[in-house]
């Protein structure tokens, strides 16, 4: 096939979702409505947090950048595949979609690095609670959450160089929504063994090694709960960390199912499909998990509408 320098690639084709032309005012409408759905209650989460004082605590100070990482995270690939929806364009600019792929590995690995420390400071609150207070202070938080951002920003920065090395063949079609890192290294016409060595090793770093610590986080977890006598105390334990697992579960599970167990007859239309799952569906559910699940967000909830309520009269 045609070989081209990368510098003279000027666009690439996005091909998007697998739905027939008439049902793009459907999924329009739909996604447009777990967009906005997605935006309006992480930032609800965000204004809770900020202002009720009762959480100013460490797990809350996560959840909150865990919800502007959702926030943007959905904002990366949502708004353009709304956008091709609409006009029935399928073009992306090269810059564009190098530019798009930074920021979707940033946030990526931004939200692992957030679940891990939220993991650790479950197990902080549970396993050792008469340390919990000396050991997760705001110094420690703040360092937690910035090595996240920094190892984010590396990871995607990383990825990015290489693939601006890269030549790509005539044919720039992406079979996709949003440009992926896999699918564009499909593109290429270079050698891409590189690229693929640093998939794997970041992969381990970003992926696999966060996961890990987590479940030896609730392993630990688990084993103290299982030693407390009474029921309710069972209870309240498990209560402090239902949501965080369940949002891990959710974000896990549909990237394992993705990339480590594929089909064995691996469809771009199923390797989609699963991609709409961790990019739009997981953002859209974090606040209603942990706005459902928990106690102390309800009740921050009803104070700051009992405050609007009170304001209005």
């Amino acid at each position: 096939m045609k070989r081209e320098n990368q510098s003279s690639v000027s666009k690439f084709l996005l091909l998007g979702l697998p739905i027939w032309p008439e049902q793009q005012g459907m999924f329009f409408a739909l996604f447009l409505g777990v967009y906005l759905t997605t935006v309006l209650g992480n930032l609800l989460i965000l204004l809770l947090i900020r202002l009720d004082p009762r959480l100013h605590t460490p797990m809350y100070f996560f959840l909150s950048h865990l919800a502007l990482t959702d926030i943007s995270f959905s904002s990366v690939t949502v708004p353009k595949m709304l956008i091709n929806m609409q006009t029935q364009g399928q073009s992306i600019p090269y810059a564009g979609c190098v530019t798009q792929m930074y920021f979707f590995l940033f946030f990526t690995g931004l939200d692992d690095f957030l679940l891990t420390s939220m993991a650790y400071d479950r197990y902080m609150a549970i396993c050792h609670p008469l340390h919990y207070t000396i050991v997760m202070g705001q110094g420690l938080c703040t360092l937690l959450v910035t090595v996240s951002w920094i190892l984010s920003c590396a990871n995607a920065l990383y990825h990015t160089l290489l693939l601006t090395q890269l030549s790509f063949c005539a044919d720039l079609s992406i079979p996709h929504f949003f440009c992926d890192l896999d699918a564009l290294l499909k593109l290429s016409c270079s050698d891409t063994s590189l690229n693929e060595l640093a998939i794997f090793t970041a992969g381990v770093a970003v992926i696999v090694l966060p996961l890990v610590c987590i479940l030896i986080s609730y392993g630990r977890i688990g084993a103290t709960i299982l030693k407390v006598p009474s029921t309710k105390g069972i209870c309240k334990a498990l209560s402090t960390c239902g949501s965080h697992l369940s949002v891990v579960s959710l974000y896990y599970g549909t990237i394992i199912g993705l990339y480590f167990f594929p089909s064995s007859s691996t469809s771009r239309d199923k390797s989609t499909i699963a991609s709409v799952m961790y990019t739009v569906v997981t953002p859209l559910l974090n606040p209603f998990i942990y706005s459902l699940r928990n106690r102390d967000m309800k009740e921050a909830l009803e104070r700051l509408l009992h405050r609007a309520k009170v304001l209005s009269q």
